[in-house]
């Protein structure tokens, strides 16, 4: 099961319903948790987070100064994690309790975007993560 936990509701209704429609596509590959968590600051919602990241969970954090992967890359993490929990912040970004309990930090971006197209894009590229490593035809070379 891959997780995401992210600060936030999805107000925009067009986000969701794109965030809903990948959900979908990715179901028949692996199951996707989104658990969202109440805006409060970032070391509030830290803590809120490690309370809910088992101790062997393998934990992504998502953050403009992470690391950036190719899709490629993204699909080959999937495979080696298996079942990441994938963290995304508030609008003040994450709290440090949480940046030191993650495995990696990966940035979707130098550039910054609202909270719900973060969100979008993070499980537009776990689907085409998947895809990739199943030889889909969503992701064409």
């Amino acid at each position: 099961m891959i997780r995401l936990i992210a600060v936030g509701k999805m107000k925009d209704r067009h986000y969701a319903a794109l965030v809903e429609q990948y959900v979908k596509r990715i179901r028949p590959w692996a199951g996707l948790e989104i658990v969202e968590i109440k805006d409060q600051g970032p070391e509030r919602e830290a803590q809120v987070m490690i309370e809910r990241i088992g101790p062997s969970e393998h934990v992504v954090a998502m953050d403009e100064r992470g690391e950036t992967l190719t899709s490629r890359e993204l699909g080959g993490l999937l495979a080696i994690f298996g079942s990441p929990t994938f963290l995304i912040g508030g609008p003040d970004g994450l709290g440090d309790k949480v940046r030191r309990r993650a495995d990696l930090t990966l940035s979707l971006s130098t550039m910054t975007f609202p909270h719900e197209l973060a969100r979008l894009m993070l499980v537009e590229q776990i689907y085409r993560g998947l895809a990739i490593n199943r030889g889909h035809a969503y992701h064409r070379d």
